[in-house]
């Protein structure tokens, strides 16, 4: 039996019977992890191998741990990263030294996550905040500065490769403008077309060679005034396949957010329709997850090619010495050995 075209979190440090036998029965294509399904590396372990027999797969399991306030994984049995705007301050003093800390931080932030069972991470963020912006996005952005988010998102995503965890760029096709939090509204950005093409997507357009992205609940007036990105045919079709160029696996946001409206199952309907290869749905709730499961397929045609492609990025990571790395890390961004 294929995989289904979606991604599921689950409630808890272990996974309930209940729960187990939905994940045997849909057979989705991937996971997600939160704060609640992590207590220490054993036990992650576990929860990621029981998650991957229900599915009789290698399946990827994702989390986001961007650093900064967005680290699903705390101390003690992990370490505190800085959030992505500390590298653009470092990239301001010394370009080289900027690019270096981003790779390196990823880098080590990748021999955790495998360490606990997670191959994917949902990071770097690609978005740019303007003046004026929702705080949602703030320092989880490298920086202002398309150029320099391209440059240190470029070096972050080699950082997760070679570290052996994949990564996935968000939000296509940029949320830094939006003025609302799409946890808990739908964001609307007003700007113009040229405006939109020349500071947000721009930086979507120079990494569109990224293994997967994930779509930001976001209505972009000037090319689309009634539906957000996630499940607008228009953006995904015209501006993220066409101008950005992405033939990655696009995957959707959350689909339990409160930027969407409707019922689950539409939600999920209308963003395959739009053009995402993959749903996300992140809380576990059984009903909502059943919902989204009568209205989601195998994972086939073009969507599973990008899947397979999306993977086979995956490598066995090189050989690092992790104690002398944490240390350079530090003493780039000027902290205690």
């Amino acid at each position: 039996m294929p995989a289904s075209a979606a991604i599921y979190g689950c409630q808890g440090l272990v996974l309930a019977p209940e729960e187990r036998d939905f994940f045997r029965e849909v057979r989705p294509f991937g996971f997600i992890l939160f704060a609640r399904n992590c207590d220490n590396p054993e036990q992650m372990r576990v929860l990621c191998r029981e998650l991957r027999a229900c599915v009789g797969s290698d399946a990827p399991i994702l989390i986001d741990q961007e650093g900064g306030r967005v680290a699903r994984l705390k101390p003690p049995h992990w370490r505190t990263r800085p959030a992505a705007r500390r590298f653009g301050e470092l990239f301001a003093i010394d370009a080289d030294m900027g690019r270096q800390a981003a790779y390196l931080c990823a880098r080590l932030i990748a021999c955790e996550l495998r360490d606990a069972g997670v191959n994917v991470n949902c990071a770097p963020v690609l978005d740019v905040p303007v003046p004026g912006a929702h705080d949602i996005i703030g320092d989880r952005a490298y920086a202002m500065d398309p150029a320099v988010v391209i440059e240190l998102a470029r070096a972050t995503m080699e950082g997760y490769l070679d570290g052996g965890v994949l990564p996935i760029v968000k939000h296509i096709p940029g949320h830094g403008r939006a003025l609302a939090d799409s946890h808990l509204a739908l964001p609307r950005v007003t700007a113009t077309a040229d405006e939109l093409s020349a500071h947000d997507f721009v930086i979507f357009r120079s990494l569109s060679h990224a293994p997967m992205a994930m779509t930001a609940h976001v209505v972009y007036e000037a090319i689309d005034p009634q539906r957000p990105a996630t499940t607008s045919p228009r953006v995904v079709q015209k501006i993220i396949r066409g101008e950005i160029g992405f033939n990655g696996l696009l995957m959707s946001d959350d689909l339990s957010m409160a930027a969407l409206d409707g019922p689950l199952g539409a939600r999920a309907k209308h963003a395959f329709l739009a053009g995402c290869d993959v749903v996300l749905h992140c809380n576990g709730k059984r009903d909502e997850m059943t919902a989204i499961a009568e209205e989601t397929g195998a994972l086939n045609g073009k969507a599973l090619h990008r899947a397979e492609s999306a993977l086979n990025q995956l490598h066995p990571p090189a050989e690092i010495d992790v104690e002398a790395g944490e240390a350079r890390l530090n003493q780039m961004l000027g902290l205690p050995a």
